[in-house]
């Protein structure tokens, strides 16, 4: 989420309020490698030059910002997370909720770390990724501007451990300028391998407590959000548009004219709270409450960010809510129940072959006494592996079908005669979320992606009670199944090994390619093919246009993998353009477009297709094979970026004049 900083039924949500704005550019530390003169680490692989500011900063270790530096002081709580500078309130509410069990935090931040006995200068923090939980290693020195650390601080100003935490997942993401926005549900899941789902505040706060009641109690991590404005403003009441808060309680309070829920909510900036009822600054109901009561709740009236407020105004004031679900393996606190339990298997989409298949047996029924259909609950995650390395998400789905046994594998034929009992629509997520109930009895889990080349997921199975998941496998060779591939000549563009092939030897100056790199290399990959001709109506525009839609680092170039991800795409964009070429004459007809638009999952209505026939196409109304991968990407670009700012997936965006220019100058 973005923000600028003064200093039941309720429906899951397929949107993010808090959705990434893109990559940032990432600077290698020029620094050589060598041990200062202290003797202290220095971490040379951290990106120091990939900053939000440059002038008059200084990095400097916690020895050199205050005399007697602590790295826990008092014990880690969710009052030692103050904002500076950079966006990642994200970030911030997920470790603010990470704080309220220690055994979590201590998996992240490990004990007997500081900077007394045995410092040299290092620290170390742990993240879970794709099911293992990786040690990140940095040194201590931190960014500063006239003394004063400009990223995360503690409240306590001799303590250090949530600042080094906050460079630590810089590091692992790719340097601090990549925390600028963000997932709070990404961050929740890299500090506890939970999986998390978005929903949508319901109306009734009756609804609402009892939603939050049990999730708390079974250790959930929560956060929630206000979407429902422009960034950077706020409501008359104080709460900040586009922000993550984190929920980190909910009470019954005793007060002169009896019992009233009050929820607890903590904003990371460490200040800028509520101002309606029940508010540090205003709540004159506090008066109504006894001093024990309130000592009870551990309530404090001051601007520390953390505030008080009814289940009703939470309706009115939020509007998103994000739920990390932890599991047995995960939480460890007395006192906390634990519903669920997990199963993870790692995978792979491999092109020609049949999706993987998990059986899944539903044993025992929920203890809920108010399902009337004794059903079991459970929940699908499936996440696509290694995303921010590829630089693209793959659309992706969850199907379950009923299965004969506990290792029955549905062939194409059987899966073409049965219909799924639960799916999820296809989409590009990081991570895609199914929540159902089923009876007991046998089930089929089918993970799919639309992709051409081999990629890994992880699909985890989470269960109220303990019920059983394995792989039925994928088959070597579901002749059913199996689309003919086309022949090397028909293939319209080189396979991604030949186009690595003509990235290396078009690409001389280094690593990249720029867009003059990429005309030659596209000018030779047409002429080769059956598009030979065609190269001719391919322009120095059009690539510029190829590079700048598909970077993600803001350098106007692309690295392999990046040029990698377009070539997909062109790849797949030519096989669908030679499917709707109907007299092979190598452009498409006004008239072929739409289909051809249908097919590459792109839909837009008779208006968008009016100016496509008036910017895309030739004088007689035809698109070339060049033009169309230009219309292709502009088109999934364009659309990425605005499901990017449309934060309640409700088809309309709210930016400001800057992020306007920049999507609009750079495409």
């Amino acid at each position: 989420m973005s923000e600028t900083k003064k200093q039941p039924s309720i429906d899951s949500s397929g949107s993010n309020p808090w959705e990434s704005l893109g990559s940032p550019t990432l600077l290698w530390s020029p620094t050589s490698g060598l041990p200062l003169q202290d003797g202290l680490y220095t971490d040379t692989k951290f990106p120091e030059q990939d900053m939000l500011i440059q002038k008059d900063l200084v990095w400097k270790r916690p020895k050199e910002i205050c005399p007697f530096p602590q790295f826990i002081a008092d014990g880690a709580t969710r009052m030692d997370i103050c904002q500076g500078i950079l966006h990642d309130c994200w970030f911030l509410s997920a470790v603010a909720s990470l704080s309220l069990y220690p055994s979590l935090l201590h998996r992240v931040v490990p004990s007997g770390q500081g900077f007394q006995k045995g410092y040299v200068g290092r620290f170390s923090f742990r993240f879970w990724q794709y099911g293992e939980w990786t040690e990140v290693q940095i040194d201590d020195r931190l960014p500063t501007q006239n003394g004063q650390l400009i990223y995360l601080y503690s409240s306590n100003k001799n303590e250090f451990w949530s600042a080094l935490l906050e460079k630590a997942y810089a590091k692992l993401k790719g340097g601090y300028t990549a925390l600028n926005m963000g997932y709070p549900h990404e961050a929740m899941t890299d500090m506890t391998g939970g999986v998390t789902e978005v929903f949508t505040v319901p109306s009734d706060p009756r609804i609402l407590g009892s939603f939050l009641h049990p999730l708390l109690q079974e250790g959930a991590l929560i956060n929630c959000g206000n979407t429902r404005g422009a960034i950077e403003k706020s409501n008359e009441f104080g709460i900040l548009f586009m922000h993550a808060y984190s929920v980190t309680g909910l009470e019954t309070i005793k007060t002169t004219i009896g019992p009233v829920q009050l929820v607890r909510i903590r904003n990371p900036w460490g200040n800028t709270e509520w101002e309606g009822p029940w508010s540090d600054k205003k709540g004159i109901e506090w008066n109504m409450v006894s001093a024990e009561e309130q000592q009870r709740v551990q309530r404090i009236q001051r601007d520390d960010g953390e505030f008080w407020m009814s289940l009703a105004d939470f309706c009115q004031n939020f509007d998103m809510i994000e739920v990390c679900h932890l599991s047995e393996d995960t939480l460890s606190e007395s006192g906390v129940k634990k519903p669920w339990k997990c199963t993870l298997h790692h995978g792979c989409w491999i092109p020609q072959q049949g999706s993987p298949q998990y059986s899944l047996t539903l044993l025992e029924e929920d203890d809920d006494p108010s399902d009337p259909e004794l059903t079991c609950s459970f929940l699908l995650a499936l996440m696509q592996k290694h995303t921010r390395k590829r630089g693209v998400l793959s659309d992706i789905a969850l199907q379950i079908y009923k299965a004969r046994s506990e290792r029955d594998f549905l062939s194409s034929l059987d899966l073409s005669q049965s219909s799924p009992v639960l799916s999820t629509a296809k989409d590009q997520r990081r991570e895609l979320v199914l929540r159902g109930r089923l009876a007991p009895g046998h089930y089929i889990i089918i993970p799919c992606a639309d992709t051409n080349k081999e990629e890994e997921f992880l699909l985890r199975v989470l269960t109220e009670k303990a019920n059983k998941t394995i792989a039925v496998g994928t088959p070597g060779v579901d002749r059913n199944s199996i689309t003919p591939p086309m022949s090397p000549r028909l293939a319209g563009l080189p396979s991604g090994n030949e186009a690595r092939e003509l990235f290396v030897k078009h690409c001389v100056k280094g690593p990249y390619c720029t867009p003059l790199d990429l005309y030659n290399l596209l000018t030779e990959a047409i002429a080769k093919g059956v598009f030979a001709g065609s190269e001719k109506q391919l322009s120095l525009e059009h690539c510029k246009s190829f590079v700048v839609l598909m970077d993600s680092q803001g350098m106007g170039r692309l690295d392999l993998i990046e040029f990698q991800a377009l070539w997909a795409k062109l790849r797949k964009w030519t096989g669908i353009f030679m499917i709707f070429d109907k007299n092979k004459n190598q452009s498409l007809d006004y008239l072929e477009i739409p289909p051809a638009l249908t097919a590459a999952g792109i839909r837009v209505d008779e208006f968008i297709l009016q100016l496509i026939g008036l910017r895309y196409t030739e004088p007689e109304m035809t698109i070339s094979f060049p033009g169309f991968l230009f219309l292709l990407t502009k088109l999934d670009c364009m659309i990425r970026k605005f499901q990017a700012f449309d934060a309640t997936g409700m088809g309309v965006i709210s930016v400001n004049c800057r992020q306007f220019l920049h999507m609009t100058m750079y495409n």
